[in-house]
């Protein structure tokens, strides 16, 4: 049998061998994003630094070191290989979407100056994002977060994120209604805030770094029902992601109830969540978990806690306020 002038021999022998060089290349890649996921930056910084300098040309290894030094906070190098991957792919909408998250990153950190000229670079990338692809819904909604949140000095204003939420929420209701509860809550119309997150999580959002944004949401608006409808909305969604277990075990602890559930809840969380900018903070959950020991009088067992959280995260005002309050100082 022959397939345009070559025997079907031939076309096997071809497809086998570009399939193995294919698997060679995605090989270290392979190892690095296992590194990625489970959160050990430092190897997956090393095998990509070498996996670039084998074959400078992969966007995806560039696009990965810029995630992987995104989480490390090390913005310059974070920056400078989003760019890279940006280069090397001018019409790849994600690669411009984290090039404008790396400069965001650094913007917050900049002198004011720099800062205005990293912001403006910021939206810029998001808004080419989008440009290049209306359907990358992540990119959207960081263009329309920084319209209703940067002065007009920078380029934002709420007047530009209007069309964006319409567009949006024609192409998904879920999405439409985060992006205009998103918005409020930039403003703090809280109210209308609520209002929308609930319509987006009744609307099966498909995004559950949406969901649980809402649920970041919750906790600092102390809504037990508006965590638990979060946690049951992500666990239907993806059942393997931890997340679930922080929000409902939170929002059990701010119904007082369920208190053996809710400490097993943010446990599983510590002990399985990856260290990630998206998720809730390791202090977080220890805060957490002082709040229901003492709660429950186990007061040394509480203090124990909150000095854990101040330990891994020592900025963590709600641990440092809750120690203070027990007339405790950190011995950490």
């Amino acid at each position: 049998m022959r397939i345009r002038g070559y025997s079907l021999l031939g076309v096997l022998l071809a497809g086998a061998i570009a399939t193995a060089e294919t698997l060679k290349r995605d090989e270290p890649l392979a190892g690095a994003r296992e590194a990625y996921e489970s959160s050990d930056y430092g190897t997956a910084a090393q095998i990509l630094q070498a996996a670039a300098a084998k074959d400078p040309q992969n966007g995806e290894v560039q696009l990965l070191l810029a995630k992987t030094y995104y989480e490390l906070q090390e913005h310059d190098a974070a920056i400078a290989r989003a760019e890279k991957a940006v280069a090397l792919e001018p019409r790849n909408s994600v690669y411009h979407e984290w090039l404008g998250r790396t400069y965001g990153e650094k913007a917050g950190q900049a002198s004011l100056f720099s800062a205005l000229s990293l912001a403006k670079k910021t939206r810029r990338e998001f808004e080419t994002a989008v440009q290049l692809d209306g359907n990358n819904f992540s990119a959207r909604q960081a263009l329309i977060e920084y319209d209703c949140s940067a002065p007009g000095i920078a380029g934002g204003g709420e007047d530009k994120a209007r069309p964006q939420i319409a567009e949006l929420a024609s192409l998904d209701a879920a999405e439409g209604h985060y992006a205009a509860g998103n918005c409020r809550r930039q403003k703090k119309d809280f109210a209308t805030a609520d209002d929308e997150f609930a319509k987006a999580l009744a609307s099966n959002p498909k995004s559950a770094d949406l969901i649980y944004d809402i649920g970041d949401y919750a906790v600092k608006r102390s809504q037990p029902e508006q965590l638990l409808t979060v946690a049951e909305a992500g666990e239907r969604l993806k059942p393997g992601d931890p997340r679930g277990k922080f929000y409902r075990g939170v929002g059990l602890i701010l119904q007082n109830e369920k208190p053996e559930e809710a400490e097993n809840l943010l446990r599983e969380y510590l002990k399985m969540a990856p260290i990630r900018m998206n998720y809730p903070r390791r202090g977080d959950a220890h805060y957490w978990l002082g709040r229901l020991l003492e709660g429950q009088e186990k007061t040394q067992a509480a203090v124990y806690e909150y000095e854990t959280a101040l330990k891994v995260d020592p900025k963590n005002k709600n641990a440092r306020e809750a120690l203070k309050k027990l007339g405790t100082s950190s011995r950490r």
